[in-house]
């Protein structure tokens, strides 16, 4: 009985330690964003919002090797116009029909158990996954993030990674939808020939010796095989302390199974036309002190008789060319994974040049300058004028806070929808205002 005892004593001591181990952190973050629209033949549209929100996060220490945690989000409109920007309230709310789109919500972001054993970890729950074609995609008020698991390990430099994920919360809701729904909404069935699916992610990842190579493969049977490789290296120039980063990537996807039966015919949402996309990119960058070039080149290759843009319906913006206004929000709503914008539409070539730039050395320090230009170009019906993006930002940090001004102006913005049919407008000018606060 005293043994019994103190093994007891000791259990009990050794929970109350994996609690008083864990740690609570998590952000207070306000947004302002405007958006104004010319939509040509005189037309025009502008819209705006202020959202107040943030997260909170708690992680026990571990015991035994496991641990758990959890997320809650939340995002509370205010002062809102006549005409609002729902972009980072509740648009995927709104896109399934759920909910008000300009009402704010809250939810249980994250949710999971976790054990660590030697070099193997695993998860199962609810988590934020950022890899090149599922990402959390904290660019707005609030991050997407799964449900499913995932298990890894790492043996010298390389880490290989095999889950199952079947559920998926974007980042304007407040629902985890089931994966393969959220991607094709009311075409699910259609498509794939069931109600619901899953993606098997499988990965590898190597850092060593300046060098960093990656290959993800993304499985959803009756749906699409999704492949992204990458490759990138850092070499220091002599001693003046200035860095080259080089980098390159190749993206294939297909329609599998059921889907690459269904989207031939006719009567399919992309017009007869299977899933067949495949894209490349290479990009170079030169940091010396507090400044920064960086240049990229990418291309979707054109195939007529398929699908040809990427499908990225969970907040994956691989490109390298990627810009602030090409971040694919409308293709990761409810339903629309077959839509596309800009460097993502099969046909396009993207070119961006970026330059960053610090200010410490004038004795303020805290503030960061980057402007951005990209050109998008395509010779398929409707992309009549080469899409021209400038961004421009203008960051300060000082300990915990932060605060960014965002420009962004746009020129022949360019959309394709699920059947290929592209669409211009005349200009898009957006700003946003993001003070974040972190503890």
């Amino acid at each position: 009985m005293v043994a019994l005892s103190a093994s007891l004593m000791a259990a009990d001591d050794s929970i109350a330690a994996w609690f008083a181990d864990g740690k609570a952190y998590g952000n207070i973050r306000y947004y302002y964003i405007e958006t104004d629209k010319d939509n040509g033949a005189g037309t025009t549209s502008s819209a705006h919002a202020n959202t107040v929100g943030g997260q909170l996060s708690y992680e026990t220490g571990e015991l035994y090797g496991l641990k758990m945690g959890a997320t809650f989000m939340t995002t509370n409109p205010f002062a809102l116009p006549n005409v609002v920007d729902t972009s980072i309230i509740g648009k995927d709310n709104g896109a399934r029909g759920a909910a008000d789109p300009t009402k704010g919500f809250s939810v249980l972001g994250e949710a999971y158990v976790q054990y660590t054993r030697g070099p193997m970890t695993l998860w199962y729950g609810r988590k934020k996954y950022d890899t090149p074609l599922i990402h959390t995609k904290e660019v707005r008020e609030l991050p997407s993030s799964v449900q499913g698991g995932m298990a890894s390990a790492t043996l010298g430099g390389a880490t290989l990674s095999v889950g199952y994920l079947d559920r998926f919360k974007q980042r304007t809701s407040n629902d985890f939808v089931n994966i393969v729904e959220h991607a094709l909404g009311a075409d699910t069935e259609t498509v794939t020939g069931h109600t619901a699916g899953y993606v098997a992610p499988v990965s590898i990842v190597y850092s060593g010796y300046g060098a960093k190579l990656e290959a993800y493969n993304y499985c959803s049977p009756d749906f699409m095989n999704a492949l992204y490789a990458g490759a990138g290296y850092t070499h220091v120039l002599g001693e003046s302390g200035a860095m080259l980063e080089v980098g390159a990537q190749y993206i294939n996807q297909q329609s599998i199974g059921n889907a690459a039966d269904n989207l031939e015919s006719n009567t399919s949402i992309t017009g007869g036309k299977k899933l067949k996309s495949n894209a490349f990119g290479l990009k170079a960058a030169v940091s010396h002190h507090e400044g920064s070039f960086f240049a990229a080149y990418t291309k979707v290759l054109r195939s007529k008789r398929d699908h040809d843009s990427l499908v990225l319906p969970w907040d994956g913006t691989p490109l390298f060319t990627n810009m602030i206004t090409s971040n694919d929000l409308f293709q990761s709503l409810y339903g629309s994974a077959f839509q596309a914008d800009s460097a993502y539409i099969g046909g396009t070539q993207g070119i961006k040049l970026a330059f960053t730039q610090g200010f410490d050395f004038t004795g303020i320090s805290g503030f960061k300058a980057t402007v951005s230009w990209a050109q998008f170009s395509n010779d398929r019906p409707g992309y009549d004028k080469d899409q021209q993006d400038i961004n421009a930002v203008l960051g300060y940090k000082r300990g915990a806070f932060s605060l960014a001004l965002k420009g962004i102006w746009v020129s022949n913005n360019t959309a394709a929808s699920k059947d290929g049919i592209v669409s211009q407008l005349d200009s898009l000018t957006q700003y946003r205002v993001i003070a974040n606060y972190t503890f």
